[in-house]
């Protein structure tokens, strides 16, 4: 495969191999060979005595390196990931082989023996917990979708799997959303599996120890792996167990083409070689619903009794009760119950975690009595407007909703969705003058904040663990984050609430600004993850939504776009959707069809890109299969 990123270059060549490389020059090699006139990388997939090219071959020019970097597991995962993308093979191996560094390639690392497996874990407190560990320890395919308790110590629960595979003598891999999660598993993982027998990959290692410590896995030295979304084309050998945390997570969207999602890189991996697999988080996505549902993957989940006993009190500022006790709590932002919890906690001497959504949402329009999302009655895309006198229309078909109803409540008028948080921590240290406060966001991520009274504020993703629990948890704005104009709102905003939650102690209290009517608040309260995922996969089922079916973005300039739908031979059954305008001068139509059509429409897309490409058509498009983001 020579490396060029052209849709109708994506296949094989044949060279000839001169003399002097013949040693050289194994499967999975890199080396550099001409093509149209220049010199380009390629990668060699297998030596063949012959080949069925009739005209004449050139030479490679030369070796790259002594170590293969594709092994003819990887090479399966990365052609499998490419077809499910309509992507480029080389595309994939971008993502999944670091850059070479010859100074790493002299570094050698010792091998230890695999650990002993212990008779007991802490996932006997899991129904099937010990069975999945007994799989992963008899090497059987097993695969779970796992709900931790609230207040569990996933780390050392990942460990413990990844501990059962290393005894077994096979390789594992852990998936974590950042560096923060992967420093914890890293350090869980020195606990339980002793210095040495792991290593963790991420983008943020230097150009040589990247590539050294990638090196030590493909070499088969170390048959551990952790790390970010990178991880999840570890070439560790005889693979068998595959671990995601968190997989709601929007960092494990690839944003370089061809925006590979890790969840299903290591869905595909799974089925490729028969490695169990294991998708744990305290939320639940609706595409880890379906692998429960089909019966791909089994669930594991611990008694409603224990997880009462672990969750910590919660309780909605919109519940009938407290809009008694606060007429105005529906409409504050920090009402009175959120002050109440508050200031007991600090009283009591311990750290108050307060949870602001991030700045930049995209402007949404929702219901003005009841703040019910706003859609589009024709494809149920989300409205918008451009001003404040603009007829509203909607973001996927552009139809204009002007006699658009809620339908909750009857109410036609409309409002803006906005988040305002800028000056939340500044208004919190006048409410509680004296009180240390602390912030956790953007580049000031703290990872642990001390175990005393302090109030902590911190967008989603960026919350501190403390020692013992936070006494309290005020997860504010809830209407901006449900309010967003997202398929995925509810299920984001449930995610990030429980991982907020998940760090309050068990005699603490959760307070969540939000109406306790709400679907995804009624499953914070009750820590129902999975009841949630379920009602989202259905809901999507009905509207025809992924994951229920697969969907395909094109977008680009309005000419390039409408080219490429020309060009694409759709299967049957399939529904487009616009185009609409994206930008100025740009467009995107989404494209529909049944789970079962997805490979046909990746295949339908690649033969359209490769049909552009090869008559070198000026404008390029954006295809993405099963964006993160439809509207």
């Amino acid at each position: 495969m020579v490396d060029v990123p052209l849709a109708h270059l994506d296949r094989p060549f044949d060279y000839l191999v001169p003399e002097p490389l013949d040693a050289a020059v194994v499967a999975g090699s890199r080396v550099r060979v001409r093509f149209a006139g220049r010199l380009v990388d390629g990668y060699v997939l297998e030596r063949r005595d012959s080949s069925e090219h009739d005209g004449r071959l050139a030479f490679l020019e030369r070796a790259v390196g002594d170590e293969p970097v594709l092994t003819a597991e990887t090479t399966r995962l990365f052609r499998a990931v490419a077809d499910r993308y309509a992507g480029s093979f080389v595309d994939v191996v971008r993502l999944g082989v670091p850059a070479r560094h010859a100074g790493a390639e002299s570094v050698t690392t010792p091998q230890l023996p695999p650990p002993e497996q212990p008779a007991t874990t802490e996932w006997d407190r899991y129904h099937a917990g010990p069975a999945f560990l007994a799989a992963v320890g008899a090497a059987r395919p097993a695969r779970a979708v796992w709900s931790a308790r609230p207040g569990e110590d996933w780390t050392h629960r990942y460990a413990e799997a990844m501990r059962a595979a290393l005894a077994a003598g096979r390789g594992a891999v852990a998936v974590v959303p950042d560096l923060r999660d992967l420093a914890r598993l890293d350090t869980a993982l020195h606990d339980v599996l002793g210095p040495g027998r792991h290593l963790a990959l991420s983008a943020d290692l230097g150009p040589a120890e990247r590539y050294r410590r990638w090196l030590a896995v493909r070499r088969g030295v170390v048959r551990a792996v952790i790390g970010t979304r990178m991880a999840a084309y570890a070439p560790v050998a005889d693979v068998g167990l595959l671990a995601i945390w968190d997989d709601g997570d929007d960092l494990y969207a690839e944003p370089r083409a061809p925006y590979p999602h890790a969840r299903d890189v290591l869905v595909l991996r799974s089925s490729l070689t028969g490695a169990a697999l294991l998708v744990g988080g305290y939320a639940r996505t609706a595409e880890s619903a379906l692998l429960v549902e089909s019966q791909w993957a089994h669930e594991i989940a611990a008694d409603r009794d224990a997880i009462r006993a672990a969750s910590p009190h919660m309780v909605a500022t919109g519940d009938e009760i407290e809009q008694e006790r606060d007429p105005v709590a529906r409409a504050a932002r920090l009402p009175s119950l959120a002050f109440r919890a508050a200031r007991e906690a600090l009283a009591s001497g311990r750290a108050v975690l307060v949870q602001v959504p991030r700045r930049g949402y995209v402007p949404s329009l929702a219901c003005a009595r009841d703040r019910t999302p706003a859609r589009c009655r024709n494809c149920g895309g989300p409205l918008a407007a451009t001003s404040g006198h603009a007829i509203a229309t909607c973001r996927w078909c552009g139809r204009p909703a002007g006699d658009w109803a809620c339908p909750a409540c009857g109410e036609r008028r409309l409002r803006a969705v906005v988040v305002g948080s800028a000056r939340t921590a500044e208004e919190l240290g006048r409410a509680f003058p004296g009180v240390p406060i602390r912030t956790s966001s953007g580049d000031s991520v703290l990872a642990e904040v001390p175990p005393d009274a302090a109030v902590v504020v911190a967008t989603p993703g960026a919350e501190p663990t403390v020692e013992g629990g936070y006494g309290a948890a005020l997860l504010l704005d809830g209407w901006a984050l449900l309010g967003r104009a997202d398929l995925r709102a509810g299920e984001e905003a449930l995610r990030r609430w429980l991982n907020a939650a998940a760090l309050v102690a068990a005699d603490g209290r959760v307070v969540v600004a939000a109406d306790a009517g709400v679907p995804a608040v009624q499953a914070l309260i009750r820590w129902d993850a999975r009841g949630n995922a379920v009602r989202e996969l259905a809901d999507r089922q009905e509207l025809g939504f992924p994951p229920a079916v697969r969907m395909a973005s094109v977008s680009g300039p309005a000419s390039a776009v409408a080219e490429t739908l020309a060009a694409t031979v759709l299967p049957e059954p399939s529904e487009v959707i616009g185009p609409v305008p994206e930008s100025e001068g740009r467009q995107r139509a989404l494209i529909r069809v049944p789970r079962a059509r997805g490979a046909d429409l990746a295949a339908a897309l690649k033969t359209a890109a490769a049909s552009r490409s090869a008559r070198k058509a000026a404008d390029p498009v954006k295809i993405m299969l099963d964006p993160l983001e439809l509207f």
